[in-house]
């Protein structure tokens, strides 16, 4: 088992992945690094592996695949994960790393958003996506991340052997973040410089595909992690719209005593209806996450225990 482990996903990255691996092994001598090569039609392998880096290979595309193969390879204390497009300065790298170590955190955020990035970044898009990333998650699930985009971050033995990776591109931040988030693990936000990437190197990232699976992302995490908050809003949802068309009605047969408009009044029952079943279904799917919430804890407990036997072992 590794002490530190630096983790770089990377795709066509040669002008820049040198410098990463250098500034790495300055930073964090001690540490291994490991660049994933993800199909680069480049010389980036090549680079990656005279600058001092172990070099593996993912063959499924896209930056989820890569972590997932990462995160199952790999064993260490510590990880450190960053692109290897030279967009993150290392000199951060020690404080990030000693939070997990030596502070028990699971997950340390690198924040962008808080120094550089809105004056470095030259894409609008990506900088008004990830305002309304930070504030949306944020408010739905009631958390205080600085940087949910961010590809800068450290995490624990523990989290990175409980962490279930389903995305497959860029969306993996979003559900780093909410996973955290939803399973009560220590987050730390640590405020790092960002620059933008140097001439010659392009982003992989697609801003409205990419962006738009993002938010599918988060909804279908919200869906899965908070039922009850979303089917009981949506079933809220229904139930007012089928009062809102059913008040005319139950108003015209109060006063005469007639209802002219069936179809309308029977519809309104099937909303009702639908809203209503939207609200169990809630209740049902918070018992089932409050059972998985038990099961996680379990399992977080043996991974923890399976670290402290492979360190004392060592």
């Amino acid at each position: 088992m590794d002490h530190i482990a630096v983790l770089i996903p990377c795709f066509n990255e040669a002008v820049t992945i040198e410098k990463v691996v250098r500034s790495a092994r300055e930073q964090l001598p001690e540490a291994v690094v490991y660049v994933y090569d993800n199909n680069s039609t480049d010389d980036t392998a090549a680079l990656a592996e005279k600058a001092g880096a172990v070099v593996r290979y993912e063959h499924k595309q896209g930056k989820g695949n890569v972590i997932r193969r990462m995160f199952r390879e790999i064993d260490a204390d510590c990880y450190l994960m960053l692109d290897g497009d030279d967009t993150y300065p290392l000199e951060c790298a020690r404080e990030m790393v000693d939070l997990v170590l030596d502070h028990n955190a699971d997950m340390v955020v690198g924040d962008r958003l808080s120094s550089t990035y809105f004056q470095e970044n030259k894409r609008l898009f990506h900088n008004f996506g990830n305002s309304l990333m930070r504030r949306s998650i944020n408010s739905l699930f009631r958390s205080d991340i600085k940087d949910i985009m961010t590809g800068y971050r450290a995490f624990s033995y523990e989290f990175v052997k409980t962490f279930p990776v389903f995305s497959e591109g860029f969306e993996i931040e979003t559900e780093m973040t909410i996973h955290a988030v939803n399973y009560n693990l220590q987050v730390e936000n640590l405020v790092v410089d960002y620059r933008d990437r140097p001439k010659g190197s392009s982003s992989k990232l697609q801003t409205i595909p990419d962006g738009l699976r993002v938010l599918h992302k988060m909804l279908s995490l919200y869906k899965n992690y908070r039922p009850m908050s979303f089917f009981g809003l949506l079933g809220l949802a229904l139930i007012l719209v089928a009062a809102a068309f059913m008040v005319p009605i139950v108003t015209e047969y109060a006063a005469t005593g007639l209802v002219p408009r069936f179809p309308t009044l029977i519809t309104c029952g099937f909303v009702a209806m639908a809203g209503m079943m939207s609200i169990v279904s809630g209740m049902i799917l918070k018992v089932i996450d409050s059972k998985d919430r038990k099961d996680f804890e379990y399992r977080l407990t043996r991974v923890h225990d399976h670290w402290v036997s492979e360190k004392r072992r060592g």
